[in-house]
């Protein structure tokens, strides 16, 4: 959870947290390690729900866009003893249902309550496991999506689920080329195999250990677009259209350098593609128009360069110790070509967020009181030697941009996420923890362990 936002922790460190108590519901949950919440949104009415799922009980609180409780139905958890909670849809009467999975059962029970007569009513949904797998599920629109990858056909299968009914949606890429990083001919689900699909979160800051993954899924209104970078010399990009089921390719060639290039990657934002491509030498970061996949901007940083976009320090992380200043240009890039490179891109009212660098996990035999490059996190060792260490560690620097995709000194402002982290690690009672994102500010639901209670805290952009 420390790894999230980097550098920014930092900045919320220096500063207080400001955050407000929206409201606190009183619940006493005896057995929490069987418990489950979930914050939600009905984007139609703006309407804030929480479900609170005790081991024998559900409490649907529901609140006004101002976050005052309107309702609330508090039911049993009959049909799903036992069962996840994936995640919820809207109909158009405004009442929520719940999808409760069991791996077991190979089953999803879709409960939909009704608050207004605090009734309910359930169907049971057969998730085709023995032909396919899950790949993710989200929330779309008020709707809720199933992906599922075929263990044998060359295809994806997207259900949305729309006021109690599921719609199956067959995506054929059967008919598409693919290669791996030795540019030798794989099939679709060869690829998928060896690159899992990441889901990127719409509208909210992915971190670079996500955005590092080869093979990332963007969730749109009605359109899903997977971007493939399993090979270093380009994006292949899918944008699949839910509602005809068309599948369109796109392929956008990295830039060369004057070597080839050690990882590379891209990421997807608002009808642009990112893309960096790295060597120990050099670092080359394009920034193309989607429709025409016209550069739109272009740098080509090398290791004896200052790097222009940045407003951070190059920074080393490991585990989740303090960062570290790399200093020079050619120690970032070092490092960096060893590692799974990716970036990532984020928009609030004011400016663009770009976070670019690399992460990975390597086995390292690290003499302690000795020099090597992670002297400075070694501290809490006991005694000097040789230690076999499996370390996650990840370098990266952060960028500010204009809406225009021009370059500012803005200093880096922290956003209401990199303060909800910062508060969830400071505070030990916080349990069972969700964000949601609203407009205007985001929203820390989480159960109190010491006040026993549901809580509900504002936090916002900027410094306050």
């Amino acid at each position: 959870m420390k790894q999230i936002f980097l550098f920014l922790s930092i900045i919320c460190s220096t500063v207080s947290i400001s955050q407000t108590v929206l409201t606190s519901y009183p619940i006493d949950l005896k057995n929490k390690m069987h418990s489950e919440t979930l914050n939600a949104e009905n984007t139609v009415t703006h309407d804030v729900f929480v479900f609170i799922a005790a081991p024998d009980s559900l409490s649907i609180l529901k609140y006004n866009s101002a976050i005052f409780l309107k309702d609330k139905f508090v039911t049993s958890r009959q049909f799903v003893e036992n069962k996840s909670l994936l995640g919820y849809s809207f109909s158009e009467d405004g009442n929520p249902t719940l999808y409760w999975f069991s791996e077991q059962e190979k089953s999803i029970i879709l409960i939909k309550y009704y608050l207004e007569t605090k009734t309910s009513r359930a169907l049971k949904f057969q998730v085709p496991l023995d032909e396919q797998s899950i790949i993710t599920y989200y929330q779309k629109d008020n709707n809720f999506y199933l992906l599922l990858k075929y263990k044998e056909k060359q295809a994806l299968t997207a259900f949305v689920f729309k006021n109690g009914m599921a719609e199956e949606k067959f995506l054929d890429f059967s008919s598409f080329t693919f290669r791996d990083r030795r540019t030798q001919q794989k099939t679709f689900n060869q690829i998928l195999n060896e690159n899992p699909i990441e889901k990127m979160d719409s509208g909210e800051y992915n971190p670079l250990f996500n955005v590092v993954a080869k093979s990332k899924l963007y969730t749109l209104p009605n359109r899903l677009i997977l971007t493939l970078d399993q090979s270093l010399r380009k994006t292949q990009l899918f944008d699949i259209n839910l509602d005809n089921l068309e599948i369109k390719e796109k392929t956008f060639i990295q830039t060369l350098g004057h070597k080839n290039a050690r990882t590379s990657n891209s990421f997807y934002h608002e009808n642009k593609l990112y893309q960096v491509n790295v060597n120990p030498d050099e670092l080359l970061f394009d920034i193309k128009d989607y429709n025409s996949g016209e550069i739109v901007k272009s740098f080509t940083v090398s290791k004896n360069d200052t790097i222009r976009f940045i407003n951070s320090p190059l920074l080393m992380q490991v585990e989740n110790r303090k960062p570290k200043d790399l200093k020079k240009t050619s120690k970032f890039l070092k490092e960096l070509s060893s590692l799974d490179a990716g970036l990532s891109v984020f928009k609030n009212k004011k400016n663009l967020f770009i976070t670019l660098g690399g992460s990975g996990r390597e086995s390292k035999a690290l003499f302690i009181n000795g020099y090597n490059m992670f002297d400075d996190f070694m501290g809490d060792f006991p005694s000097a030697g040789y230690y076999n260490l499996d370390t996650n560690y990840s370098v990266f620097f952060e960028s500010v941009w204009t809406k225009k995709l021009e370059f500012t000194q803005d200093s880096h402002e922290p956003l209401a996420a990199d303060k909800i982290y910062n508060f969830i690690d400071s505070h030990k009672e916080i349990f069972l923890p969700n964000i949601l994102k609203l407009n205007d500010y985001s929203i820390l639901g989480y159960y109190d362990m010491n006040a026993k209670a549901y809580i509900m805290r504002k936090f916002t952009d900027g410094f306050n």
